[in-house]
């Protein structure tokens, strides 16, 4: 069949493979599109995870429908748990095996939108294989499964260690906090958020969530844990031992670049794409967590529908490249609420705050001026576009 002829395809069933489907399928309802994924290919807003306990909503009302319902709402035949061994750029073709069963497939053009993999120390102690990671649905059934066995007693009173304080990190820690858990966050950072945040802005946002009862052990990291009939022991490097029922890691992800790197795409921390979102492969795109767009790696909800709305456009025939306006990101933690829009990490900035009744402003501006980060979604406009819109 020539080449044309074959569909679209998408490898990846997360929020940037179902983005792309449905954005595609506004422009064109026509062109055979198909989706391929290792998972049973639930569609679920990632996002929902880390608060859906406040929520009051089981893993079981989280997915918004299952592949047979997004099969038939996006007009695609989706092949769920079925791996992509390789791609053969030149054939554009796919190996694939479902059951343990080889097959091939043809595609005009491809998608990659295999996201990022959590990011996983080496931990000592018979108590490792036990740290729950949660990067998809699948991951939080099986952690939400743990926490309700501590509900029921079994597990004493619902001590939670979480590894990270990240963004994901102090997220779960406000909705487990604000659930009845006790919650310790760790981190070798001297600060939560330490990559979005300055000192005295970071320093208020741990202040807030201290005094929501969340603990901090910061300035140092897991050596081991170890299983005891109380739960676990975590061990830290500065000698202090905690107690618990469950330990979560989120402590960051990295982008799966495996498939692209065995198909000769070139990768760097993510598989490196221009302004097209197109690969060094033709006919390849990549979009979502494990896309870096000109050097930049975003994994935050905005920049994935900015891509797949100018991915979109493309392949219905419209040359678009993606366009990065200002893109704020909310944190979603009640007891210290905050919105932040990052500073390059590349530029030297200097902060400005300021105070008010119902919390602060916190604003960056480079050498010349210009605004490179805040807290407050009102002052957007005043952020130059990371990638500017074609002119």
């Amino acid at each position: 069949m020539e080449k044309d002829m074959q569909p679209i395809i998408i490898i990846g069933s997360g929020m940037a493979g179902y983005t792309l489907a449905r954005e595609f399928r506004k422009l064109n309802t026509e062109q055979e599109l198909v989706m391929i994924c290792a998972d049973d290919a639930v569609n679920y807003a990632k996002p929902t995870l880390s608060n859906a306990l406040v929520g009051k909503k089981a893993p079981e009302q989280i997915g918004l429908g299952d592949a047979e319902k997004m099969s038939t709402q996006l007009n695609m035949r989706i092949e769920k748990e079925t791996w992509v061994k390789s791609i053969d750029a030149e054939k554009h073709e796919l190996t694939l095996e479902k059951d343990g069963q080889p097959s091939t497939q043809g595609y005009s053009k491809l998608i990659l939108a295999v996201g990022a993999n959590p990011i996983r120390l080496a931990i000592a102690g018979d108590g490792s294989d036990d740290i729950h990671v949660v990067n998809s649905l699948i991951d939080y059934r099986a952690f939400r499964e743990t926490l309700d066995n501590c509900s029921t007693g079994e597990c004493g009173n619902k001590r939670v260690v979480i590894l990270g304080a990240g963004l994901i990190g102090c997220e779960f820690a406000n909705d487990l906090q604000n659930t009845g858990h006790q919650v310790t966050v760790i981190d070798l950072a001297p600060q939560p958020l330490g990559r979005l945040l300055p000192n005295h802005v970071a320093q208020a946002f741990k202040d807030n969530l201290e005094q929501s009862g969340i603990k901090f052990a910061l300035g140092t990291t897991v050596e081991k844990v170890s299983k005891s009939e109380r739960g676990y022991i975590v061990s830290l490097a500065s000698g202090q031992s905690l107690l618990a029922d469950v330990v979560l890691s989120a402590i960051g992800l990295q982008p799966n670049i495996a498939l692209a790197k065995a198909t000769e795409i070139n990768t760097s921390r993510g598989v490196i794409t221009n302004t097209l979102l197109e690969t060094s492969q033709a006919d390849i795109f990549a979009i979502g967590d494990c896309a870096e767009v000109n050097g930049t790696l975003l994994p935050f909800v905005m920049p994935i529908m900015q891509q797949a709305r100018a991915l979109a456009k493309t392949l219905s025939g419209q040359t678009t490249t993606v366009h990065y306006p200002a893109m704020p990101v909310a944190v979603k933690t009640p007891a210290a609420p905050l919105t932040v829009l990052p500073a390059p990490i590349d530029v030297d900035v200097t902060w400005e705050n300021e105070e008010f009744e119902d919390g602060m402003l916190s604003k960056a501006t480079d050498a010349e001026g210009a605004t490179a980060g805040k807290q407050r979604l009102t002052l957007t406009k005043l952020v130059p576009d990371l990638i500017p819109a074609s002119v």
